[in-house]
């Protein structure tokens, strides 16, 4: 009986305990085995347009399991969070959907403008064996479709302070990366009108789901803007300036009576 007590609500967040169970897993051996082999699996497994070229299609689904930097202990709690939510709202099938078309259409989307850039040439070569690993474009496209249980009157804000701070820092330098985070939450916006379709007019926000709501999105913010303190300095006050015009703009459009005509 407390063993099915202790389960029962695990197996609703089903995936996403597999999914950081994997990434502990995976981490933990590649620090077990050293730093050579950790730059080997990263270059292996990584969606760069050497690999891709190279007809290595595998990479697109093994580079969501592995981190380039080893961060992947520091990340879990926030992935948690932000997964478990999603996942508790949408149930265990469309989490994985989002995700996988998160981090695969932003990777090839990412790669597509890489090649492009090359052969213009408004990049070096060099990038195309670039380390592209981790889980943020898949992690992000969830942020993003989050938007549909966002309330209505929140909801503007919440879209243009994400986009504000994903703008900012591209604006500021931060490589395609920041690119692919960018159409990584475009895409997952644009997923959130599908989404909603299938959800009840409002979603019930209890406490525990707020404070998964709160860490997810502090881990989303983590994602997008990085560790590099001139981005986050510039990013985070024009998000939340943004957000903030956006909903006095809606508040505004809410108590303006209709006009007849």
């Amino acid at each position: 009986m407390v063993v099915s007590h202790v389960l029962a609500p695990l197996w609703r967040v089903r995936i996403t305990v597999a999914y950081a169970a994997a990434l502990f897993a995976i981490a933990s051996l590649l620090v077990a085995l050293g730093p050579g082999a950790q730059h080997r699996v990263v270059a292996l497994w990584s969606t760069n347009l050497h690999n891709l070229a190279e007809g290595r299609l595998g990479t697109l689904l093994a580079s969501a399991f592995v981190t380039g930097e080893g961060q992947t202990y520091l990340l879990l709690p926030g992935l948690v969070c932000l997964l478990a939510l999603a996942e508790l709202l949408w149930r265990s099938r469309r989490l994985v959907q989002v995700f996988l078309l998160g981090h695969v259409g932003a990777t090839l989307i990412v790669a597509a403008g890489l090649a492009f850039a090359i052969k213009v040439g408004w990049a070096p070569i060099t990038v195309s064996h670039a380390d592209d690993v981790g889980l943020s474009y898949g992690a992000v496209a969830v942020l993003g479709t989050l938007t549909a249980a966002i309330p209505g009157r929140w909801r503007p804000a919440w879209i243009t302070g994400w986009l504000t701070v994903a703008a900012a820092v591209v604006v500021l330098g931060g490589g395609f990366t920041a690119a692919g985070h960018t159409v990584a939450l475009l895409l997952g916006i644009a997923l959130s009108t599908r989404v909603r379709l299938g959800w009840p007019v409002s979603v019930h926000w209890t406490v525990f789901r707020r404070v998964l709501l709160a860490g997810g999105a502090a881990f989303g913010l983590l994602l997008l803007v990085g560790v590099a303190l001139p981005s986050a300095l510039v990013a985070v006050p024009a998000g939340v300036a943004t957000a903030l015009l956006a909903w006095s703009v809606t508040l505004r459009a809410s108590r303006t009576p209709a006009r007849r005509t």
